[in-house]
């Protein structure tokens, strides 16, 4: 066997593995967020969501925070695995902001008594969200040099919205509310198991989507190069 075959088996191996660990890890998460935790005195079930949109929000800074880097180097070096780590992260932190501007709203709902008021953290992550769909619109079809050194210069102006959106309730209040803080959590004991189950599921989630992402953007860039090779020959 020669080397190239054997590392092709070892990550093969890792990716069945890192599969299996994640769906573990959700299975047990969700069974201990619907039977074991309780529900909130005021919120009742629909506080549950707490503990798929906190994670959601860590999966996103994963990932809008490594397009940021990915399209950084890239302008700097212009190899291609730091464009395609810009491209996974940015579709990836994209997926996991969806799912934080859909489950915070249906909370709020219920919280607030409405589904959208424009509060400081939900008004900077739509703005994130919009900058990082920008960077994606450009990306998308065959774009040229310009289009990525454009695209990569959103990705990198969206990072600093980041700690913008963190921070945000601290700096100008607004209605989110801020339920885990230095002083400690503001929720039982009996649900800290569920929630940071949330986080181990969510952070394994971020790591197999972008194991897989870049592995297929790897696969077209090398496809693309092959097309301009045979153009030229």
């Amino acid at each position: 066997m020669s080397a190239g075959e054997k590392k092709a088996l070892n990550l093969a191996w890792l990716w069945t593995v890192l599969f299996a660990l994640t769906t573990t890890s959700f299975l047990l998460t969700l069974y201990h967020i619907f039977f074991i935790a309780p529900a909130e005195l005021q919120m009742g079930i629909v506080f549950k969501i707490f503990f798929f949109h906190v994670p959601s929000a860590l999966a996103m800074y994963v990932g809008f925070g490594l397009a940021g880097l990915g399209s950084a180097v890239y302008l700097k070096t212009k190899k291609p695995f730091w464009d395609a780590l810009a491209i996974s992260g940015a579709e990836v932190g994209t997926l996991f902001c969806i799912i934080v501007l859909v489950t915070g709203p249906l909370w709020g709902r219920k919280a607030w008594g409405h589904y959208w008021v424009w509060d400081p953290r939900l008004t900077s992550t739509m703005l994130t969200a919009m900058i990082y769909l920008s960077f994606l619109a450009l990306r998308s079809g065959s774009p040229g040099a310009a289009e990525k050194r454009f695209a990569a210069a959103l990705a990198i102006i969206g990072l600093p919205m980041l700690p913008l959106i963190h921070y945000s309730v601290q700096r100008w209040a607004g209605q989110h509310p801020t339920v885990l803080t230095e002083e400690g959590g503001g929720i039982s004991a009996e649900m800290v198991p569920s929630l940071l189950g949330g986080f181990t599921s969510f952070s394994l989630l971020v790591v197999w989507l972008l194991w897989a992402r870049i592995r297929v953007e790897r696969q077209r860039q090398e496809i693309d190069s092959l097309d301009l090779e045979l153009a030229g020959s």
